[in-house]
């Protein structure tokens, strides 16, 4: 390079170049550079900021997606010869305070990076046309806009901007401007002097927006419209002014929150709407508007997501080819589904017809639709069975919603052809029969939820067979028999659920198939009996519910590994032996239930190690000692989850499915199943009925935010804790059965109390007899018995006619016994023979 003379180089581009960091000094002065463009370089290959600044004569400078951080430095201000400044997407900050000095800029792109402080600077720079200051962390107000009236394009969206856009008003020529993400505030009045306007976005702000959108009236070319997340209010000029806007738009969106009164009038004069959504705003209208899609032929997408609608739901009066999704869930229309429905929007992709009250059966014509990918008609009260032809149409049906209606009968009982199924849930229904074995052809299925029906029958073994299944839940029906053995690919199932259910026998060794992915299993309220296979070593399990079965033996080593464990419950089984002490590598356990099993020995002090747990219930068991005084008990205070990413179309965004299971616990003698949501905010000790004995010694500040606690019916002694903090509202029921504690709860003075004696084995070998000293008892005993002979001797000797009536009835028991021996033995014993 030594030879290279670039001295009359005008314009050098190096986009994804390899050269070295200094390549600016290698190639010597290059004092006739005006365009600098290095795109995508790693940062430790850029250019240093201190070089680029002696390219004085640069009048275009993008240095975009290069990872170069840092403030910009001091010598920045001798580039007054720029036009277009581009250091988008790198990891800059500091103030930009050194670019007041570059007047002649007409283009200036920061975005993404992390700049902060206030935009003061820019003032000077009043040739602007194009500013984009997006996605960085900039605050205060924007009054330095105000003198860049030639600016056509301004986006500030996703900074900390904040206050009124008066300032703006003068900005005249603006085309584009983009204030989502901020925090400004107050009215949009400022907008309506903007009548070059085509593009708007002031999403995710404090505005407060009239429905009407009255001061947007004048904009003629204004095309664009976003203003989501603001507080939209009903226009109480709306009815006195009948004037129509003179945009015409082509794209809105309103969602958020409010009350809109009567539906937007300005709707009515739209007849190039492509994207509609203004959900999440309560109008007070009666009706579907249909005519949206009738003077709107060249629509897309209609959002009225809980828009508090009511009325019939109306469709178009003829074919309407362009809609392609269509959400009007939560709503209240009520009555039936239009029965020409699939023939009227045979295009769509997406249909949400889900919270509406629906209570008629689901049209056939929605086999009509071959086009549909995503169907919700959930959380309705429709009747009836699943129509064959909407079975046999849909062929690119992907999810079908239909939980929580009243349909029945048997589950696809005639020709069926939705094999692109990844979503299917009928859960919360009056379905009977079998699973239906067509749903084998559905080789991309994902997530199947049958459960809270009354299907009957076995657990088909194809189930396990498919391979891209992740969630399976059929609890709450009336499945019966053993669980399968399966030789399939399983391995990606992540939830399994099958609770509530007839099922009987051992869980199968084909079950260790899913220890890599599982995450969820929930086999409680059956009656499976044994073990858990050896093999069964879950190691990214979450959540495990075995309650209310006959499992047998000790307490499985298949969670010894199970680091991420949340929740354990093997209440009401058969499990014994000792509480192993492997359980503090169970780091993130919360909640622990063995309630009602044959557990013994000592509580392990290896609990204390676990510093998220918030529920443990090991009452109707047998342990015994003492309670660690280290137990640290808390609530969780957040939701644990374990979602099932799902990609819903048009959303590109990740749908959470999990399978929900309550946790069951005792509180005040009755027991409640807690949902996660209120979960979170329990904390308990349910120790009752064991063999518990010596002190209660919590360390109080790990006790201090319990919600419930219950030591009743053991064998404790000493005080009971002070009642300081949530501790105040236990009572006496807390402690009771527990005759040697002490103390206000329980209404007896510590002093006055004796600590019960432990009798002390002879030998090697000791023998618990609770309470009682079994020497002093043999020896009272026999001493009362001795007693009472002599006293007896003692009367017959001293009265004679006691002594002559004791006589002659000792003769006439002798007598009876005698007699009844002859007359009943022989016979028997001869009869016996015979």
């Amino acid at each position: 390079t030594e030879g290279l003379n670039l001295r009359s180089l005008e314009e050098l581009e190096l986009s994804y170049s390899s050269l070295p960091s200094n390549f600016i000094q290698v190639f010597g002065p290059l004092i006739s550079l005006k365009k600098l463009i290095a795109y995508g370089i790693n940062g430790n290959n850029s250019p240093p900021m201190h070089d680029v600044c002696e390219l004085t004569n640069l009048q275009e400078l993008d240095i975009n997606g290069c990872n170069l951080k840092g403030s910009l430095p001091m010598c920045f201000s001798n580039l007054t010869s720029l036009k277009m400044l581009s250091l988008s997407s790198n990891q800059f900050s500091g103030n930009i305070s050194i670019l007041k000095s570059l007047k002649l800029l007409e283009s200036l792109d920061l975005s993404s990076n992390q700049f902060s402080g206030n935009i003061s600077a820019l003032e000077s720079l009043t040739l602007l046309a194009s500013l984009d200051l997006s996605c960085n962390q900039f605050s205060g107000n924007i009054s330095a806009i105000q003198s860049l009236t030639l600016l056509a394009s301004l986006d500030l969206s996703s900074n900390q901007f904040s206050g009124n856009i008066s300032t703006l008003q003068s900005l005249t020529l603006l085309e584009s401007l983009d204030l989502s993400s901020n925090q400004f505030s107050g009215n949009i009045s400022a907008l309506e002097s903007l009548t070059s306007l085509q593009s708007l976005a002031v999403s995710n702000n404090k505005f407060h927006i009239p429905s009407s959108l009255r001061p947007l009236f004048n904009l003629s070319k204004l095309n664009y419209l976003h203003a989501d997340n603001n507080t939209i209010h009903a226009d109480d000029h709306e009815m006195s002014h009948s004037s129509a806007p003179r945009f015409q738009l082509s794209s809105i969106s309103l969602s958020c929150c409010g009350s809109g009164g009567s539906f937007p009038k300005f709707l009515y004069h739209q007849s190039e709407l492509q994207h509609v959504d203004i959900s999440n705003i309560y109008f007070k209208v009666d009706r579907f508007p249909f005519w949206l899609l009738e003077n709107n032929m060249m629509l897309v997408t209609l959002n009225l997501v809980n828009c508090s609608l009511s009325g019939p739901f109306q469709v178009p009066s003829r074919v309407y080819s362009a809609l392609s999704y269509l959400d009007i869930s939560n709503n209240a229309f009520g009555g039936n589904i239009p029965v020409r429905i699939g023939a009227h929007l045979p295009f769509l992709d997406y249909l949400n017809m889900s919270k509406i009250c629906f209570n008629g059966s689901i049209p056939s014509s929605f086999g009509d639709m071959n086009s549909l990918q995503i169907l919700d008609l959930s959380n309705n009260q429709l009747p009836g069975e699943i129509p064959e032809h909407m079975a046999m149409g849909c062929s690119s049906l992907e999810f079908l919603g239909l939980s929580n209606n009243k349909l029945q009968g048997s589950i696809f009982s005639g020709n069926f052809n939705l094999t692109s199924l990844t979503e299917l849930e009928l859960n919360g229904n009056n379905f009977t029969g079998m699973i239906p074995n067509v749903l084998a052809n559905c080789s991309h299925l994902y997530i199947l939820d049958l459960s809270n029906n009354y299907i009957c029958g076995q657990v088909p073994s194809w189930i396990w067979n498919m391979s891209q299944l992740a969630a399976l839940d059929v609890s709450r029906n009336q499945l019966f028999g053993r669980l399968p053995q399966w030789r399939g690919s399983a391995s990606n199932l992540e939830q399994v659920a099958m609770a509530d259910n007839q099922l009987e026998g051992s869980i199968p060794r084909a079950i260790c198939s899913l220890n890599l992915k599982l995450q969820l299993l929930d086999l409680s309220m059956n009656s499976l009996s044994g073990t858990l296979p050896s093999c069964f070593k879950p190691v990214s399990v979450k959540e495990v519910h075995l309650f209310k079965n006959k499992l047998q033996g000790a307490l499985p080593n298949a969670f010894h590994d199970s680091s991420s464990l949340v929740t354990l419950d093997l209440s009401y089984n058969h499990l014994k032996g000792n509480i192993p002490n492997w359980v503090s590598n169970l780091s993130k356990l919360s909640y622990l239930l063995l309630k009602r099993n044959h557990f013994e020995g000592e509580i392990p002090i290896q609990l204390c190690k676990l510093d998220r747990l918030s529920l443990i219930d090991l009452s109707q068991n047998g342990p015994s000692g003492d309670i660690p005084s280290c137990l640290k008990i808390s609530a969780l205070n957040y939701v644990t989850e374990q979602y099932i990413p799902h990609y819903i179309i048009y959303s590109s965004k990740k749908s959470p499915r999990s399978i929900e299971v309550p946790v069951e616990y005792t509180v005040k003698s009755r027991s409640y199943n807690y949902k996660k949501r209120m979960l979170q905010y329990m904390s308990g000790i349910d120790l009752s009925c064991n063999k518990l004995t010596g002190e209660i010694s919590f360390e109080t500040k790990n006790i201090m935010k319990l919600f419930t606690l219950n030591l009743s019916h053991n064998s404790l002694t000493g005080a009971t804790p002070e009642r300081i903090g949530q501790l105040g509202a236990f009572d006496e029921s807390n402690y009771i059965g527990n005759p040697f504690l002490c103390g206000s709860l329980v209404g007896k003075n510590c002093s006055m109390v004796t600590t019960p004696l432990t009798p002390k084995a002879s030998s090697g070998i000791k023998e618990d007899h609770g309470f009682i000293d079994m020497d002093a008892f043999y020896a009272s005993f026999f001493a009362c018995y001795v007693m009472v002979l002599l006293c007896i001797a003692a009367v017959l000797y001293i009265n004679p006619y006691w002594r002559q009536t004791w006589f002659y009835y000792m003769q006439m028991a002798v007598d009876s016994c005698y007699y009844f021996v002859v007359d009943n033995f022989p016979i028997n014993f001869c009869s016996g023979n015979m």
